[in-house]
């Protein structure tokens, strides 16, 4: 599958850039055209081939934003990406149809990336269908600010499994092609049923989908390793080689250098 010049039969690394006071890494905050920049640059210098610009913290808890805020930051965002290049490919980490529709409408074809898979608002599929966009379809249940007490499975690898079988038809049926799934580490998950889900992450790639693993800095390694998100890089490291291992495609990452190595080492093992 190809997707905006980028041939998603290899590795990738999609460089995550939080237009937001309150992402759950601090680090991560980009409040200023400066820091965005810089961010970019950096990140395309290390070997990023997707820059993913979210308007909208989704940790647990996080303050509300409205669609009109969410839009101002991720066009700062993209204006500014596209100061520094003109080519790279954008990803746009949003559930709302309606700003889905502004990017596409000033900036051109960008992937979505949606949390929600299409179910936070009824508009976001008519939209990206209609622009004929790629689409991440994320799964999670509730809304940041409930997930984390639906948690209920049976056996959670199996139940994600089903959910994008029958999301994919969905997708397909409104007419949607370019389709990548994300498991939604962290997202209406235990720390334990995050570590079940990546070892069976490998059923999620066998449906034939590029499959994106998002475990950047998140509480399944800084709870496990009794540490903070600042302290959480190592086991980054190692959980984006066993979704490399699992057959994962693109890494979404905070950490860009250091996954570009582990995409090379990856591949020199692999062979």
């Amino acid at each position: 599958m190809k997707v905006l010049d980028i041939d998603l039969t290899q590795p990738q690394v999609m460089t995550i850039l939080n237009v937001t006071p309150d992402s759950f890494y601090a680090d991560s905050r980009m409040d200023s055209v400066g820091a965005i920049e810089r961010c970019v640059v950096e990140s395309l210098e290390a070997g990023a081939t997707i820059i993913d610009v979210g308007g909208y913290s989704s940790r647990p808890g996080a303050d509300e934003v409205s669609p009109e805020e969410e839009w101002r930051r991720v066009a700062m965002g993209i204006e500014t990406i596209r100061r520094v290049d003109r080519n790279v490919v954008i990803s746009v980490d949003t559930f709302r149809g309606s700003v889905a529709k502004a990017v596409v409408e000033r900036f051109g074809r960008v992937i979505i990336n949606d949390i929600s898979a299409g179910e936070l608002d009824p508009e976001m599929l008519q939209v990206v269908a209609d622009y004929n966009l790629t689409y991440i379809a994320m799964h999670m249940r509730g809304t940041p600010a409930t997930m984390q007490t639906l948690v209920q499975y049976g056996d959670i690898v199996e139940e994600v499994v089903d959910y994008f079988r029958c999301r994919v038809e969905k997708l397909r049926q409104m007419g949607i092609r370019d389709i990548i799934l994300d498991p939604g580490f962290g997202f209406a998950k235990t720390t334990e049923q995050n570590y079940e889900l990546m070892r069976g992450l490998h059923h999620i790639c066998e449906l034939g989908y590029p499959v994106l693993s998002g475990v950047s800095r998140k509480s399944m390694i800084y709870k496990t390793l009794g540490t903070t998100p600042a302290n959480a890089l190592t086991g980054t490291i190692a959980l984006n080689w066993e979704s490399l291992r699992q057959g994962a495609t693109i890494l979404r990452v905070h950490d860009t250098r250091e996954a570009v190595d582990t995409v090379n080492i990856f591949k020199a093992y692999r062979g």
